[in-house]
């Protein structure tokens, strides 16, 4: 239930979201990245005052309802439809890149819990998944921090990707299916898939999108695994994060109904707005929360890490259909 103390702060995230939608449909930038720079513009209202109480709130349980509402969009025929050898592979690379990126992580010392953010976020969804995933894992001082650094992280290298995996995939002269299963299997976010997937062609762009969901199907069971790693470290770590979130069983539940048919398609794509505008407004508080410096002092590893993630991503799909 919404108390009236969490108000202010839930307008604020509200109107920040707003903004950063219009100046995504005017510019054709990520809505997300828009909110998180302007969330940030407004970090001073995270500090103190009556705004703090609702944008806690935007930066949990409305962020874990928008993540639960992403199940909408997936169902198991489209899942079946890709075939065991996708799917393999879809799941082979998710869980090596956060394996990499766990790795990489520790060996720059940067510690393992950003390395699960940052390869959780290249490996399935972007920003989406990277908002998931910090919902689970242990809070510590510089939670939000990690969480904003990774959404510009993965933005940016989405947008970078939909631009030049297009012009990889023609010079490597993959076929119509071949290229749908790179971009939708290597590119961060949903949008920049679709982008760069429908400007080669429409059998590509289809073939892209089902994969991608695909990834976004894999964040059900990271988010569960995550959780049930933390329970086996220890106490505090699983009283932070529950092995089966609430988000999570809400994410299963609907991926099962929309299976099914029971959910009409407007419904559905009701679903689908509701949980695009739950994100934005989650992503513009955990803006407000996080300052520039804090960033700033992340420092050149922690940009390398993001890129060596995507690189090894990149490369594994590639590796794998060349392979086949």
């Amino acid at each position: 239930m919404i108390t009236h103390v969490a108000w202010p702060g839930l307008a604020v995230a509200a109107v920040v979201a707003i903004a950063a939608t219009f100046l995504s449909v005017h510019y054709g930038a990520s809505a997300m990245l828009f909110a998180l720079l302007l969330g940030m513009a407004l970090n001073f209202l995270a500090e103190e005052g009556r705004c703090l109480p609702g944008i806690q709130m935007a930066s949990t349980t409305v962020l874990r309802a928008g993540v639960a509402l992403l199940g909408l969009r997936i169902t198991i025929a489209q899942v079946q439809a890709l075939g065991w050898h996708t799917i393999l592979l879809v799941v082979g690379t998710v869980a090596l890149t956060i394996a990499v990126g766990i790795l990489v992580a520790k060996a720059l010392g940067l510690g393992a819990a950003l390395g699960t953010l940052t390869g959780g976020a290249v490996a399935i969804c972007g920003a989406s998944a990277a908002l998931a995933i910090a919902s689970i894992l242990p809070k510590h001082k510089n939670a939000e921090r990690d969480a904003s650094f990774t959404v510009i992280g993965v933005t940016t290298l989405s947008t970078i990707a939909m631009i030049v995996y297009p012009i990889v995939v023609a010079a490597l002269g993959l076929d119509h299916r071949a290229a749908g299963i790179f971009l939708g299997g290597t590119i961060h976010d949903v949008a920049q898939v679709v982008g760069a997937g429908y400007t080669l062609s429409q059998e590509t762009g289809d073939t892209a999108t089902i994969v991608k969901l695909l990834r976004v199907a894999m964040l059900l069971p990271v988010c569960l695994a995550i959780g049930l790693a933390l329970h086996v470290r220890g106490a505090a770590a699983a009283h932070a994060a529950p092995v089966l979130p609430w988000f999570a069983v809400v994410f299963a539940a609907f991926v099962a109904v929309t299976s099914i048919g029971w959910i009409p398609a407007q419904a559905i794509e009701a679903g689908s707005v509701v949980s695009r505008w739950c994100l934005v407004t989650a992503i513009a508080a955990i803006g407000m929360k996080t300052s520039l410096k804090s960033l700033v002092d992340m420092g050149l590893k922690s940009v390398m890490l993001v890129v060596a993630e995507t690189v090894f991503l990149a490369a594994l799909v590639l590796g794998v259909l060349a392979w086949k």
